[in-house]
């Protein structure tokens, strides 16, 4: 068998180098060892004009990915600012709740109800009757006036505060800011603008702006600002003045709602507190609240988590109020959130359904509904006293499909 073949050996070192090396410091030593190191990971290492290569190409493909996925779908306004590209990219994540709800629907750049019956319109208007006229933002802006003039001639005994009456200089530069948010679409906001959260006054500027004349854009951006720097009374006020009146004059105008203004609503509901005293409640107790408008903000609502407290004392508000559309929509919106409620909700829930037994008038579908979701969900925590007195109301309002899935909820009747 033949020997194996021994390989080169590795030739030594000069020996004049070994003893030039000892004699060497321990630094100078440490030194020598790292560079010999760098030299042979030098090869395993991507040269750095190959990497700014590679890193443009990425960034090239992409853009084109997002510019192709920009064509199927609309994509939020995207902002300079690092605390609203935050929250942008909040919004971006929840941009794909929209598909398969059955509230409303995306066209373009507007929000629209997927179906209005023309029965519960004309149902529910004999529960509107002798209701007050909508007030839009401009009727608001024209009181604020007559009651400044009525308030220099001396008419209107107020204790307004000195700083009332601004310095024409502050009524030029927030007259100037409402100019450019009114043609507002993205990008960062004036500065003069990102103060007025913190001024104690802050309303009283806002007017100077015109915000009637806002960009729905503008409202988005507004909303997200005063959002995250009031406490949730000044937001509430925030969101019932100015918020609520542009998002029903928008859909009282275009018979939908602007997509920009419906993010506007999503923002406003992390404040919970502030939305319901601000927007759900204002707008229940006008009594009128059209279909439209309560089908649009409820999908809000019904896509956002919102703790059980907040609805759980907005539940027993709507259930106390006179009856509207729009109570039956928000009712079954929270309904469906499947909350584990307190026995007092419950109840006062039941009393409000019960109320109808002696009402001879015909109810819209979204009463039978509210009615169902409310037996589905909460079947077995239902008083039984409370049941028994349901059966006369069942005989009172029937609907051919949803009165018979009622009875088999609450009486296990096939």
């Amino acid at each position: 068998m033949p020997k194996a073949e021994k390989g080169k050996p590795k030739r030594a070192c000069p020996l004049e180098k070994q003893l030039a090396f000892d004699n060497k410091p321990w630094y100078d030593k440490k030194a020598q060892r790292d560079a010999d190191s760098d030299d042979d990971m030098a090869e395993d290492v991507v040269p750095e004009k190959l990497s700014r290569r590679t890193l443009a190409l990425a960034k090239q493909q992409q853009a084109e990915e997002q510019a192709r996925h920009a064509k199927s779908q609309p994509q939020p306004v995207q902002t300079q600012d690092s605390d609203e590209s935050e929250a942008e990219s909040e919004d971006e994540d929840m941009d794909d709740e929209y598909d398969g709800q059955d509230l409303v629907r995306i066209n373009g750049e507007y929000v629209e109800e997927v179906e209005i019956c023309e029965d519960d319109e004309e149902a529910l208007a004999n529960f509107m009757m002798g209701a007050p006229e909508r007030r839009n933002l401009a009727d608001i802006i024209m009181d604020k006036i007559f009651e400044k003039e009525a308030r220099e001639r001396g008419e209107v005994d107020d204790e307004a505060p000195q700083n009332s009456k601004f310095d024409p200089k502050i009524v030029e530069v927030y007259t100037g800011v409402g100019k450019i948010l009114q043609r507002y679409t993205s990008g960062k906001l004036p500065k003069a603008f990102k103060v007025i959260p913190s001024l104690s006054y802050w309303e009283d500027i806002l007017w100077l702006t015109s915000p009637e004349k806002w960009s729905p854009h503008a409202m988005r951006a507004a909303t997200r600002l005063f959002a995250s720097n009031l406490n949730p009374k000044m937001a509430q006020r925030f969101f019932n003045i100015f918020l609520l009146e542009h998002v029903r004059q928008d859909i009282h105008e275009n018979k939908r709602l602007n997509f920009h203004l419906y993010m506007a609503l999503k923002k406003a509901l992390y404040k919970p507190q502030a939305f319901f005293k601000g927007i759900i409640i204002p707008l229940c107790e006008s009594r009128n609240c059209t279909l439209r408008e309560a089908a649009i903000i409820g999908s809000v609502l019904s896509k956002v988590s919102v703790p059980v407290i907040h609805s759980a004392a907005t539940l027993m508000k709507l259930s106390s109020m006179e009856y509207s559309g729009g109570n039956s929509m928000f009712i079954r919106v929270l309904l469906n959130k499947k909350y584990s409620l307190p026995t007092r909700v419950i109840s006062e829930l039941s009393q409000h359904f019960l109320r109808f037994t002696s009402d001879t008038r015909k109810l819209p579908v979204l009463w039978h509904q509210s009615l169902l979701v409310f037996a589905q969900r909460y079947k077995n925590d239902i008083p039984k006293q409370h049941k028994e007195a349901m059966k006369p109301l069942l005989k009172q309002h029937f609907h051919h499909q949803i009165t018979p899935e009622i009875r088999r909820e609450l009486y296990n009747e096939m």
